[in-house]
């Protein structure tokens, strides 16, 4: 059984890029969310075994919503999803306890590696 991933990401086909990619190497995607507040709220419903968090979102942005998921689950495992420049708020996505990041466009082998190295604790 494959482990569970919620992607969490405004952009539609940011989340179809990167659901594919999980997919592909065995991860079960149990939910999407288009904003940070929908991440809390399927976060506590769905208990996934890994959130990808996109930074820049309405609503809740993902720094907010690392810290609410953090509070109800201090073990989250979330990996924080950057744009090229944006890393003073990878770093703030870090210090809110993101386990590690990603940067757009995707790499397929550096989203499983992150995956892998938060599986091997």
């Amino acid at each position: 059984m494959g482990k569970k991933i919620l992607i969490t990401d405004d952009a539609a086909f940011m989340r179809m890029i990167l659901k594919d990619i999980v997919t592909k190497a065995g991860y079960e995607v149990v939910g999407e969310a288009a904003n940070g507040q929908e991440a809390v709220d399927k976060y506590k419903e769905l208990q996934p075994d890994f959130v990808t968090m996109d930074i820049t979102m309405p609503v809740m942005d993902g720094i907010q919503a690392i810290k609410e998921i953090k509070a109800g689950d201090s073990e989250a495992k979330i990996i924080v999803c950057s744009a090229m420049g944006q890393q003073a708020m990878v770093i703030e996505a870090i210090q809110a306890g993101a386990k590690d990041f990603i940067v757009k466009p995707f790499q397929s082998n550096r989203v499983i590696e992150a995956i892998q190295k938060l599986e091997q604790g």
